[in-house]
């Protein structure tokens, strides 16, 4: 009998692997990856054509459709001239090492199945918490992103609150955060049924700022605020809260402080710019994506807590086939009781491997050189006649103008740039005192961007 396991393991598929090995070496070791372009689905329905058959079109095929086309159609975030958005910049030994990941075939969920891995992936936790000042027994999980570490602080800050007084059960609370707050603090209100108060600064959030929040309120809304949201480098332009002064607050009011530094908090290991974090090991739960500014591939989050047994409570998961990994036999660090989800990968796994090989120090040496490169690109900015900062570098973030130029003027300037494969640099907004007005804006994670990069990207603007 003809055996039609798709888990066969014959000759076509070896020397499909070849091609595959061939292709991901190659990714890997480009220092100057393609940049890609998006198409329309129209023009790739015309290209690929139907991929998805009863007999399947063979995995030679397969993959020559996506190294050819579908690959270019998309944007490589470790360019080292995309700096829209927050790009990534995963080490070689991270990319290399997820591809050991997804092949080992681990889950990540309870230490019953993946004890090895789990164990790997808290060695590199220990190190991230350390970053962060919080005391001992503090501790977090790996997480999708920030939006998912964000929804996790914030159903363990919800269920802390409403478990502190029975009344509170099933109440609808309240979170406070900025307007420059990252976009997914309102989505994760949405989940959990919050409302949010965006208190209005384009500038630092103060302490004095959430006081005078707090008196304006009712009686009865002050008693529904159950967390505030502090950012630690906003996405826009990378600044940093007044953590202390919001902590000071919200101990003072029992009130549940969670920091966002899903982008900025890669920065927590450079010495030259800890200091701006003061406060911050104040905080109940933190917010930090190494797929951003501490060279992971994506997707990979983390939420920390100060009390992880809050989490616990709030995430465990209870089912009569999920028993055994609570028994005795089974202990160990369950990483699905301190967040949302329950099945997960380790996606700590490539950042661990990333920290043994290259070590702490050299982590230190890639966050300051996308400081330095912030600071380069003011300078020459500033000593260019056609722009001008916006305000001074923050972090790795820098806004600026090109004087003259309307909204229309920089989505043409950043869409001539990016169907050539030269550069993705996006316009953005800022609020600059009177109106909001469409600026541009760097934002340097890859340690490869170099000088006359930025010097070419400003060439551009003439």
């Amino acid at each position: 009998m003809k055996d039609n396991s798709m888990h066969n393991v014959d000759i076509d598929l070896v020397e499909m692997s070849l091609d595959v090995i061939k292709f991901a070496i190659s990714r890997i070791t480009k220092t100057n990856p393609e940049l890609g372009f998006p198409r329309k689905a129209s023009e790739l329905e015309s290209l690929v054509g139907e991929t998805i058959t009863p007999n399947g079109i063979g995995g030679e095929n397969a993959f020559a459709l996506f190294r050819d086309v579908l690959i270019k159609a998309s944007v490589a975030i470790d360019h080292p001239r995309h700096l829209a958005f927050v790009p990534a910049s995963p080490t070689r030994a991270a990319v290399m090492f997820d591809l050991v990941t997804s092949a080992s075939s681990v889950h990540g969920a309870f230490w019953l199945e993946g004890a090895g891995c789990i164990f790997a992936e808290n060695q590199a936790m220990k190190w991230l918490v350390s970053l962060t000042g919080l005391p001992e027994g503090a501790f977090g999980v790996f997480t999708s992103g920030g939006t998912a570490a964000n929804l996790s602080a914030m159903v363990t800050a919800r269920e802390a609150w409403r478990g502190a007084d029975a009344a509170r059960t099933g109440k609808r609370g309240i979170v406070i955060a900025s307007w420059s707050a990252h976009s997914s603090i309102k989505a994760m209100a949405k989940v959990i049924d919050a409302d949010v108060i965006l208190v209005e600064t384009e500038e630092k959030f103060e302490g004095a700022q959430l006081e005078e929040t707090l008196a304006q309120l009712s009686s009865e809304d002050r008693k529904r605020v159950f967390a505030v949201i502090a950012t630690g480098g906003t996405t826009n332009a990378g600044i940093i809260d007044d953590l202390a002064g919001i902590a000071r607050v919200c101990k003072a009011e029992n009130i549940w402080f969670h920091v966002d530094a899903a982008y900025g908090g890669g920065a927590l290991a450079a010495s030259s710019v800890r200091h701006l974090f003061s406060g911050i090991e104040h905080s109940d739960s933190i917010t930090i994506d190494p797929h951003k500014w501490l060279f992971s591939p994506y997707d990979c989050g983390a939420v920390i807590y100060r009390d992880p047994e809050l989490a616990r409570s709030a995430h465990s998961q209870e089912g009569s086939y999920l028993d055994i990994f609570s028994d005795e036999g089974a202990q160990g660090f369950n990483p699905a009781d301190y967040q949302i989800q329950l099945t997960r990968r380790v996606r700590g796994l490539p950042l661990w491997f990333s920290l043994a090989m290259h070590g702490t120090d050299m982590y230190e040496r890639a966050i300051e050189r996308g400081i330095e490169l912030a600071k380069i690109a003011g300078r020459l900015i500033s000593d260019n006649h056609l722009t001008e900062l916006v305000r001074e570098p923050s972090l790795s973030c820098v806004l600026f103008r090109r004087k003259g130029w309307t909204a229309e003027d920089y989505r043409n300037w950043t869409y001539k740039n990016h169907r050539e494969g030269f550069a993705l640099v996006a316009p953005t907004k800022w609020n600059n005192g009177e109106e909001f007005e469409t600026v541009t804006r760097f934002c340097f994670i890859n340690p490869d961007t170099t000088d006359q990069d930025i010097k070419d990207i400003l060439e551009t603007m003439r």
